[in-house]
């Protein structure tokens, strides 16, 4: 095991989640540039920036809520009218992306299956939609392994230059998804 595997997996916690996934190699150009990647998919797009505006607002939606608990009531009521629109867009972008896959992810990178070989040092668009909350991610990564796996290959890859909305957006999914999991677990020890 490398060094930078063992320092990865202090770092962050990783999950293993079925996600829909897009992996795309970046040109040398795109590879270079250090803007933000935006995708062909104009409703993709639209789904990621909906999720970074919500992420953004929430200190000003608890400020309100402190001062004034009608008006963060009916904010949150319309937050929720958002977020099942973008749930509708979710689901006419996975059609486009593709059946949703297991995978294991992490703050720092995500594991996949693929059915070639792609080339440590390789880098990558990686585009995904986590669910439920159908938040759409477009990310750079780079190719750390690349190992046969059954018919496929087992691709290791570590984001590179997220923004901090995108890392924060990343970190409380997988929070969530941790709680979920052992929410899940008591109540299948409970019930034994």
């Amino acid at each position: 095991m490398s060094t930078l595997d063992e320092e990865d997996r202090r770092e962050y916690y990783r999950i293993e989640d079925t996600i829909a996934l897009e992996i795309r190699p970046l040109s040398a150009p795109e590879a270079a540039g250090q803007e933000v990647l935006q995708d062909a998919s104009p409703l993709f797009n639209l789904l990621s920036e909906l999720h970074l505006s919500e992420f953004e607002s929430q200190h000003l939606l608890r400020q309100i809520s402190e001062r004034d608990r009608n008006l963060a009531a009916f904010l949150k009521s319309q937050n929720k009218r958002i977020d099942l629109l973008s749930q509708v867009i979710a689901i006419t972008v996975l059609g486009q992306i593709g059946e949703p896959q297991p995978v294991i992810i992490s703050e720092g990178g995500i594991d996949f299956q693929y059915p070639t070989a792609i080339a440590a040092g390789t880098h990558l668009s990686v585009k995904l939609v986590l669910m439920p909350q159908a938040l759409g991610l477009l990310l750079r990564a780079r190719v750390t392994h690349c190992d046969r796996k059954g018919e496929g290959f087992d691709i290791g890859t570590e984001f590179e230059r997220p923004t901090d909305a995108q890392r924060q957006l990343l970190a409380r999914y997988i929070l969530q998804k941790q709680a979920q999991e052992r929410r899940l677990a008591r109540e299948n020890e409970s019930g034994l």
